[in-house]
């Protein structure tokens, strides 16, 4: 009977410590992937364009498919490189962390320029293009599926970077949850998003009250202006969080002078309006100033990627460069 309550006592001290464990990974995937929240907004802003044009009955299956492939991305190919990065070649973390986060200030800073400066693109004009439908549907997964590819990159190292340092295992099962937790989040969203009009027409047609079929016809108006609400929403977050990135790369690379002229600001700020206030007021001060900072350098990528890296990487692939 000893013997048994020992078991029984060695058992509930593993069950404690397990349950423990469960909690550090739900806390710190939970810190990471707040972290990672602009590249996040900027995943569920672009997504549903790629569903545009099919029937109604193929958006889910497209989406369930792209779903599928950024699963494959975060955790058969991303979350293996970053766990061999951050064991073998830790210094690079901050520089690779800072090259996605130079390419969210572009990302911004172009969707910024097309909207002040509109003009037509080749590339967006032969994907608008009506081609057979399922040789369609194939091309438009496969460009999802490489954007995403990019952005989960992005989302991986900034996970990683705000893991605390620890066990391999600790990091895996984290990383691992913020990549499953962030594609079902993000998908399930856009899933919603782009059933959202269908939704809307069948209670504005189907509805038995005037207020069941009011709101149908709410939702179907209100959808352009959800989308385009989210794409500004994820320009601009992508805008701060890249130049957040980059403030604070240069900080740990020794060069913190931007970095501490921003906490200085934001203090300033803070301290300047009531003690309620202050938190927001000194987040909205550093945002703002990493957004500035963010679209001044997206606009000076845009000739570079443009000009150069572009057609480089054309000339190398032998493909289009996009």
């Amino acid at each position: 009977m000893s013997g048994l309550l020992a078991l029984l006592d060695d058992v509930a001290a593993i069950a404690k410590v397990a349950a423990a464990s469960i909690d550090d990974v739900a806390g710190m995937a939970a810190k990471a992937g707040s972290k990672a929240a602009g590249v996040v907004i900027d995943d569920a802003a672009v997504t549903p364009k790629y569903v545009h044009g099919f029937e109604a009955k193929r958006e889910l299956p497209i989406i369930w498919k792209i779903a599928k492939g950024s699963l494959f991305n975060k955790l058969v190919i991303l979350l293996p490189a970053a766990l061999l990065l951050n064991s073998f070649a830790p210094w690079l973390v901050t520089p690779l962390l800072m090259i996605g986060g130079a390419y969210l200030c572009f990302e911004g800073a172009e969707k910024v320029f097309h909207k002040l400066f509109p003009h037509g693109d080749e590339h967006v004009e032969a994907d608008l293009d009506v081609q057979d439908p399922a040789h369609l549907e194939e091309s438009r997964v496969a460009g999802a599926i490489k954007t995403d590819f990019i952005l989960s990159a992005e989302i991986m190292t900034i996970a990683l970077a705000a893991i605390p340092e620890g066990s391999i295992w600790m990091e895996a099962i984290t990383l691992a949850v913020v990549g499953v937790g962030i594609t079902i989040a993000v998908y399930g969203a856009v899933a919603m998003i782009v059933k959202m009009d269908d939704i809307g027409l069948h209670m504005a047609a189907e509805s038995r009250t005037a207020l069941g079929r009011g709101l149908g016809a709410g939702l179907v108006k209100g959808m352009p202006k959800l989308m385009a609400f989210l794409s500004t929403v994820g320009t601009l977050a992508m805008l701060w969080v890249g130049g957040q990135i980059i403030t604070h790369g240069l900080d740990v690379l020794g060069y913190p002078a931007i970095y501490n002229w921003i906490k200085l600001m934001a203090k300033a700020a803070a301290y300047a309006v009531p003690e309620a206030l202050a938190g927001f007021t000194g987040w909205l001060v550093t945002a703002g100033i990493d957004g500035v900072i963010g679209l001044v350098l997206g606009m000076i990528l845009i000739p570079v990627a443009t000009r150069v890296i572009g057609p480089m990487i054309a000339k190398l692939t032998g493909k289009a460069a996009h």
